[in-house]
């Protein structure tokens, strides 16, 4: 059987998470994680540097697939728009690669890997270590990255996605078709 690659990225302003899985036969293996650390400059800078990254990890390890977490509601209006487009930035760059962008809320990502909606970050690296058999907690931007790909990796089958991307799955129990997702690009 085929392996897919999973390339997810968990956006932030100032530390943007990538984690790289490989599935085959529904097993999980580690690839890569990290951080892109983001300068301390004018937000068009750190999003240029964002999709610079996210272009450069598309190039170099050509993942199949590509997942993302969903905007969220902050307390802090400024705060959710700059994390709206540190999103955007990262999901430009995997549409010019021609890559469907599946999202999630970061509550089913945390219920999908930890089996708890509400669970913290440590718990979070914690599990993400388990799962994939690492040596050592990822820090906890790449542990969130890999959380989402590993949730991803959780949804899809090997006939499409079922039941997973975004809100809409998280409200009815309807099956997502993969043209479902190519309309969210």
């Amino acid at each position: 059987m085929a392996t897919t690659r999973i390339l997810a990225i968990d956006p932030g302003s100032r530390i943007t998470g990538f984690g790289i899985i490989d599935v085959t036969n529904g097993k999980s293996v580690y690839v890569n994680s990290g951080c892109i650390r983001l300068p301390d400059e004018a937000l068009s800078v750190r999003l240029k540097v964002i999709f610079n990254s996210v272009t450069t990890l598309l190039e170099e390890y050509i993942p199949n697939e590509f997942a993302i977490e969903e905007v969220f509601l902050a307390k802090n209006a400024n705060s959710a728009l700059k994390l709206g487009q540190a999103r955007g930035a990262a999901i430009v760059a995997a549409a010019l690669q021609e890559l469907s962008v599946n999202e999630y809320a970061a509550r089913r990502v945390k219920q999908s890997v930890v089996g708890n909606g509400n669970a913290d970050k440590t718990q979070v690296q914690s599990m993400v270590q388990l799962l994939l058999g690492l040596p050592s907690p990822p820090q906890a931007d790449a542990a969130d990255a890999l959380a989402i790909a590993l949730c991803h990796a959780n949804t899809r089958t090997s006939g499409g996605l079922e039941y997973g991307v975004g809100k809409r799955a998280g409200r009815t129990a309807k099956r997502w078709s993969e043209m479902d997702i190519r309309k969210t690009v």
